[in-house]
């Protein structure tokens, strides 16, 4: 089975770091494509990062 990195995504210029809040998923647990794998926040938003693909989370 290939393992996929999740990279958080580009949330604009002047935004460089984030605060992961919630894991929604546990390690062993189905993921769908887009669904919501973690929740995040930055100074300016909070945000849902889904995974980029569907598969069985490996390891946080």
């Amino acid at each position: 089975m290939a393992k996929v990195e999740l990279i958080m995504p580009k949330m604009g210029e002047s935004i460089m770091e984030a605060t992961i809040l919630n894991w929604t998923k546990s390690v062993g647990d189905t993921i769908d494509l887009d669904e919501t794998v973690l929740e995040i926040a930055t100074d300016k938003v909070d945000s849902e990062i889904p995974s980029p693909v569907a598969g069985v989370l490996s390891e946080i």
